[in-house]
């Protein structure tokens, strides 16, 4: 190893380093006694409810979203305490994955540029929001050394022309921590108190990479010790979101659009009253506004029902995010930063009164059909158990599966990025098997796309599942496969990609989910609706 390489790996390794020594020098008191000390607060402040809110990466996209930003949290701490959740800001994320691709394949310059893109970027909004001069050396400083560590950490894979997963972790968390100083500093500049907290002192994951879990117990422990003294004087924390860390101060990732579920883990491990994700849209939508005219916002649903949209395509919410509140029974709110008027979609434990029936509609075109099929399945022993655990295995997300009434073919549906390493997988597992011609072949199909039917009871109300598939036969629609599942709140099912848009369309027709319902269920789409890409996939 040359000696640059050597004093780059050192440099690399001080980054985890010092992360580790944070986590080790962070007072924590015991987990009772923070949990005393914070329902003692509450008991003194029963009138002053607990709002978490999450501000996604449009929400602090420039100095005039971070204005709106700050006009929020200054309305809503009148009469709650406060705790902000951030993203990025709109497209850092991506630009910084790119910078580590780039340092990969050995692009310097491109990297170079990239930094330079993002520094100006950043540099711009905090010389419009700070006008104090102390703040904003303060913010600066701190930036300056943020972008320093991922130049450290993307020449450190020039170099090694490899891009570990922790260090792509490392590079993409950047943008959440450079938000959350210049949030806080904006809102300190309005006359709140507040301060920056790092997520890597409060969330306790395990070691995957990419996309960590929390240990939740851990993370209740930190919660409690490091944001409690800060809510009980008023100050106003501002989270990263997105990332957390290790027992031993790793730092991960939540995987992305893991901000959401930054802010139910803080929600829960703080036993908030309520939950607010502030994104660009109203809220959670009856299907895709730029597939199906006349979608409106649903005002009320499940959270089986909201978990089910998000798991199948509604990207205005992380899959993972309902997890977290769903033993408290925290409220959940999804509302629109540009239009806080509005009062969004409120996700509860069993949704409004006299719910059932279809809410809402959603699709994916970016999936993978892989069949596992052929006469001899039959005999294969354990097949379905050992299909999952091989998906497991490589932690690929089974959006759905299906088998034929012979039992000849097992159909699972996958996201497309994670289609090539399941197929491969999959042939490990059943080498034998194939070679027996026992399985006859294991195949994949990308001109897929999935719909799913969602609401309170879709499968045991008559006349649904009829309906569904009458309205998609009267369109020509052909079913490619129905999924198998335990779920009363959805209905499935494989179409082309090319029938997609008119499955959606004739279902959204047929249960006339963009009728005015007097207001009771839905609103329809208002003009702050024009950002509708991070709705449905």
């Amino acid at each position: 190893m040359t000696t640059r390489l050597k004093n780059h790996m050192a440099k690399l390794s001080q980054i985890s380093v010092g992360i580790n020594i944070n986590m080790c020098t962070e007072s924590v008191p015991s987990s009772r006694t923070a949990s005393e000390r914070l329902s003692e607060h509450f008991r003194r402040n029963p009138k002053v409810p607990l709002q978490v809110m999450k501000f996604g990466g449009t929400s602090v996209g420039d100095a005039t979203c971070i204005s709106n930003v700050v006009d929020i949290v200054r309305d809503a701490s009148r009469a709650n305490t406060v705790l902000v959740v951030v993203s990025a800001m709109a497209g850092v994320t991506n630009k910084l994955i790119e910078a580590a691709t780039h340092a990969e394949a050995g692009s310097r310059k491109t990297v170079t540029s990239i930094f330079e893109q993002l520094r100006a970027k950043h540099t711009s909004v905090v010389d419009a929001l700070i006008h104090s001069a102390a703040g904003r050396n303060r913010v600066n400083r701190r930036m300056q050394e943020i972008f320093q560590e991922g130049e450290q950490l993307c020449e450190g894979t020039l170099l090694l022309h490899e891009l570990t997963p922790r260090a792509r972790d490392l590079i993409s968390s950047l943008g959440e921590r450079l938000s959350a100083p210049l949030v806080a500093a904006a809102l300190e500049e309005n006359g709140m108190a507040s301060e920056a907290v790092e997520s890597t002192l409060l969330v306790v994951t395990d070691s995957y990479h990419g996309s960590a879990d929390p240990k939740i117990d851990l993370t209740r422990e930190r919660c409690q010790a490091r944001l409690l003294p800060l809510l009980q004087k008023g100050v106003i924390p501002v989270v990263t979101g997105f990332i957390g860390a290790t027992t031993e101060g790793a730092l991960t990732t939540l995987g992305r659009g893991g901000s959401d579920y930054s802010a139910t883990i803080l929600g829960a491990a703080l036993d908030a009253d309520e939950v607010i994700i502030w994104t660009d849209v109203d809220g959670l939508l009856t299907a895709d506004p730029r597939l199906v005219p006349g979608a409106c916002t649903v005002h009320e649903i499940s959270y089986q029902e909201a978990a089910e949209l998000a798991h199948f395509g509604a990207k205005v919410l992380h899959p993972k995010t309902l997890r977290a509140v769903m033993h408290s029974g925290i409220p959940l709110w999804i509302r629109n930063t540009f239009a806080p008027e509005r009062t969004g979609t409120k996700i509860t434990p069993s949704g409004p009164p006299r719910g059932e029936g279809v809410k809402a509609l959603t699709a994916i075109s970016d999936v993978a059909l892989i069949t596992v099929g052929g006469p001899g399945i039959v005999g294969v022993p354990d097949v379905l158990g050992r299909t999952f655990a091989t998906t497991t295995s490589v932690r690929a997300d089974v959006l759905l599966i299906s088998q034929s009434s012979s039992q000849n073919n097992i159909c699972l549906v996958v996201h497309s990025a994670q289609a090539k390493t399941t197929v491969e997988a999959l042939r490990r597992e059943f080498f034998q098997d194939l070679a027996q011609e026992k399985v006859e072949h294991i195949t994949v199909d990308s001109t897929v796309a999935t719909v799913t039917v969602v609401g309170q009871n879709v499968r045991g109300i008559s006349g649904i599942v009829g309906r569904t598939f009458t309205a998609l036969d009267q369109e020509n629609v052909k079913i490619i496969a129905i999924a198998q599942g335990a779920s009363e709140c959805n209905i499935s099912f494989v179409v082309g990609q090319k029938d997609m848009k008119v499955a959606l369309v004739s279902i959204h027709r047929e249960f006339q989910l963009g009728d005015d319902l007097g207001g009771s269920a839905h609103d329809h789409i208002g003009p702050h609706q024009q950002q509708v890409e991070n709705i449905l996939g």
